[in-house]
């Protein structure tokens, strides 16, 4: 039976357990955090640290997106058109939802990188 794959699950990374799950789950992580990352070999050798990394790394993203969203119109009425302003709402609107859903995606590789194993019907937070 395949191993379940729960809600988030990002593409292109094979499900725990399996061969190549390791490495291309540290591929992923690597795209998801800033190139200098790959600078670091130990990253590479322990992936649940590029993970940890990772996590934070997205959080941080997603709190400075919801705090530019809610100052935009305060730092740009002054300098661009209303539906400029409106357009940069939109662009941060939809980073903020694929932030999010990264986030959500380094978390369960990250518990599958601790050893966790998923079944239908649990939470995947």
């Amino acid at each position: 039976m395949p191993a379940y794959l729960p809600p988030g699950w990002p593409a292109g990374v094979h499900p725990p357990g399996s061969e190549g799950f390791e490495a291309t789950a540290v591929a992923w992580l690597l795209d998801a955090v800033p190139p200098d990352y790959r600078l670091y070999g130990v990253l590479r050798r322990h992936p649940v640290a590029l993970a940890t990394m990772a996590r934070h790394h997205l959080a941080a993203a997603v709190q400075g997106a919801r705090q530019g969203y809610r100052m935009a119109r305060t730092d740009l009425t002054q300098t661009l058109p209303p539906h400029a302003v409106d357009a940069v709402l939109a662009a941060y609107r939809r980073e903020g939802r694929r932030l999010v859903a990264a986030a959500r995606a380094v978390d369960v590789v990250e518990r599958a990188l601790r050893g966790e194993t998923f079944r239908p019907g649990m939470d995947a937070k």
